[in-house]
């Protein structure tokens, strides 16, 4: 999502960097480029010029124009203003005064409404509240298996399944329910069409006033660009949307329909969907993206994203490993930190999350997936034993983990070879370790910059 556009404006933001003094046409040049990269992008013209204005009226006032480093200004600029297209501050979530909260899922067939529907089910299960689902599709049968089958992966409840086709009726039975279970957040998974017609306008309608929902959210397909722009108006003039989910923005989407919602209905993203797994639901927050789109990174996500599927003990565990002497670092350790770190995700998405990370880096960081599994399948054929002293492993025990691995001989030689530099490598650091934490105490003798101690080196750097 958004890497061509956020390639094309970090050139132009470079340029203008690069910079002593930027005059008006200067700044004219530059702002076409970026007009070109958004209307590319498939963003809404008119989102498009009100945006380029309000960056050139910023940026042509006389303290950026004066300053020591205008490039650095505009760059300021764009950002801020880029926010602002997004959303600004994050909407806080209504809830109802007596529970349970109710929130509509609408939208078209194929947007991802039911993956949605069980996606945000399991947030909320993790949040601590009492989530139940509600399948109201009774046009399509395979829609409730579907959210069935969904809800005992997140493990949250269904309540109810369409017996007919009065959705208002279905909805109104799943609200009294739900009542009397002590549900605090009910999510109904609406029918969607082929396309946005006036019947299910009214059958939505019908449903909104019978339970008065708290939440409408639009579940929008992403990679539709304006399309979901355009379908978001139509849902939002019959039964007045809170939020919209974005889903499919793992993919090659250009980003236009993020970038212009907002600016065409004001009304504000609450969540975007970033791959196939329960937990690839995320919360947008238009500050974070901003700072993606101009490569500034995601710190912040990256950290949720840690919290919210590396087992910490595990990792505490391998650090003082790793860096604490505790032990030695074996081939056990070593598989358990890369099935860590797939838990989080693909490499080139965590990647992308990161400050100066570019498009020509993210193809040279490019991992096959397979490579992975062909790692942790020789790992495996391994005895106990042997994982952890990878030095008994001579000639025979090699041979029998790689016809156990299916693997050839020649990769787990190179496995064990990386392996053994690896573990040299990290001696050598322990070693540093006490000289590095006197030099940063003698540099910062009251403390770490931010409240750490020296003491802290070995977390930072872990």
């Amino acid at each position: 999502m958004f890497e061509r556009l956020g390639d094309r404006l970090d050139g132009v933001l470079k340029r203008f960097r690069q910079r002593g003094v930027i005059t008006e046409k200067m700044l004219d040049e530059g702002l076409r480029e970026v007009r070109r990269a958004l209307l590319e992008a498939d963003v809404n013209f008119r989102v498009a010029r009100d945006f380029l204005d309000k960056v050139k009226a910023r940026a042509l006032g006389e303290d950026v124009l004066k300053s020591v480093r205008p490039g650095d200004q505009i760059v300021k600029i764009v950002h801020d203003e880029l926010v602002a297209l997004l959303g600004e501050a994050v909407p806080e979530p209504v809830e109802a005064a007596v529970p349970p909260t109710v929130i509509m899922l609408v939208g078209l067939q194929g947007s991802g409404k039911t993956t949605t529907a069980a996606k945000l089910g399991r947030r909320l299960a993790k949040e601590g509240r009492r989530p139940a689902l509600v399948a109201c599709d009774p046009y399509r049968p395979a829609a409730a298996d579907q959210l069935e089958t969904l809800a005992e992966r997140v493990g949250v409840p269904l309540l109810a399944r369409p017996s007919g086709s009065d959705m208002a009726a279905l909805a109104s039975g799943a609200l009294d329910e739900a009542r009397r279970a002590g549900v605090t957040h009910l999510l109904l998974d609406m029918a969607g069409r082929l396309q946005a017609d006036e019947p299910l306008m009214d059958e939505l309608r019908s449903v909104k006033a019978a339970v008065e929902p708290q939440e409408i959210l639009l579940v929008a397909d992403g990679m539709t660009g304006q399309e979901a722009v355009r379908i978001a108006e139509g849902f939002h003039a019959a039964v007045g949307l809170t939020g919209v989910v974005l889903t499919k923005m793992d993919g090659d989407a250009r980003g236009g329909a993020a970038l212009s919602i907002y600016g065409v209905l004001g009304v504000p993203i609450r969540f975007v969907g970033t791959g196939e797994r329960p937990e690839d639901l995320t919360l947008f927050d238009p500050e974070r993206m901003a700072g993606r789109i101009l490569q500034m990174g995601d710190i912040v996500g990256l950290v949720e994203r840690a919290q919210q599927t590396v087992d910490l003990g595990e990792t505490e565990r391998l650090q003082k490993k790793l860096l604490g002497g505790k032990g030695e670092f074996d081939l056990a350790d070593f598989l358990l930190s890369i099935q860590q770190i797939q838990k989080m995700g693909p490499l080139k998405g965590l990647l992308k999350m990161m400050p100066g990370v570019d498009a020509r880096m993210l193809d040279q960081a490019e991992v096959d997936p397979r490579r992975v599994r062909h790692l942790e399948a020789i790992i495996l054929s391994m005895t106990p034993e042997e994982r952890r002293r990878p030095e008994i492993l001579n000639g025979s025990r090699r041979a029998r983990v790689a016809k156990g691995s299916g693997r050839p001989l020649q990769e787990v030689n190179r496995l064990l070879k990386q392996f053994r530099e690896m573990r040299k490598m990290m001696k050598q650091m322990r070693k540093l370790m006490p000289r590095m934490q006197k030099q940063m105490q003698g540099q910062f003798p009251g403390g770490m910059p931010g409240g750490g101690g020296a003491g802290d080196l070995g977390r930072l750097i872990g």
